[in-house]
Formats: C-alpha cells, sequence, structure tokens
C-alpha cells in the first residue's frame, strides 16, 4: 500500500476508530474511499476528513452539521464559505458549551451543600445516639 491509500485497518489504527465507524461514516457519505473489490481504499481527502469528523464530535457538532461544513469544501472561493460557516456553527457550539458549563458548576455547588449539610446530620445523628 503506498502513502496515497490507506486500508481500512490502517485508518482504524491511525486514527483509533473502529472498522464499523469508518463503513457508517462512508454509509452517511462522511467518506468516500475508493473500492477495489471488497477492499475500501482511502485517499489522503478521507484522511483529513476523518480528522474533522473526529474533531467535530469531540466538540459535539451534529453528524448533520459535520456533514454539510465538509460538503462547502468544494465550493470554487478558496473555502471561504465553509471557513465562515464552520466558525458560526463553532461559536453557537462554545456558547451552548461554556452555558452548560456553567449549570454544571452551579450543580456541583449545590451537590456539594447537600452533602455537607448531610454529613453534618449523620454526625449529629451519630453524637445524639452515642450520647443516649
Amino acid at each position: 500500500m503506498t502513502d496515497e491509500y490507506l486500508t481500512i485497518r490502517e485508518m482504524c489504527d491511525a486514527f483509533g476508530v473502529t472498522a464499523r465507524t469508518l463503513r457508517f461514516y462512508e454509509a452517511k457519505e462522511l467518506l468516500s474511499p475508493l473500492r477495489d473489490g471488497q477492499k475500501r481504499l482511502f485517499s489522503k481527502r478521507d484522511r483529513a476528513r476523518l480528522k474533522l469528523i473526529l474533531r467535530g464530535k469531540r466538540f459535539g457538532f451534529s453528524l448533520e452539521e459535520i456533514r454539510q461544513l465538509l460538503s462547502l469544501y468544494d465550493l470554487d472561493d478558496q473555502q471561504i464559505t465553509q471557513l465562515t460557516r464552520t466558525c458560526a456553527v463553532g461559536r453557537e457550539r462554545l456558547a451552548a458549551m461554556i452555558a452548560q458549563r456553567d449549570e454544571l458548576t452551579i450543580a456541583i455547588e449545590e451537590l456539594q451543600e447537600q452533602l455537607n449539610w448531610g454529613d453534618q446530620m449523620i454526625n449529629a445523628l451519630r453524637q445524639q445516639a452515642a450520647a443516649e
């Protein structure tokens, strides 16, 4: 195999994904490997797309959002549209992540307060039981 194409096994090893994942992304038209009989051969373009897919997933983008952003690559505008839309979606996702973090911070603080109250109650009840 040349550096130009990777087999499905080589892709799995390089990106830490399963063959099933690659076939799923192919079925969703996110990747389009060449076919040589039953073999799938992934190009440099497929590798770049998979890298972007995995990054998008890590950031919480939906597969549909990722598919739409990847489809903008083929426009003949030096990727201005793709980059503009990716930044817009990224800013929306960042705002949502910050809001989630803030909500989680509040929930953690409230749970800590409840656990502290619970510990105090347990200690008070133990002291009361020991005094009786």
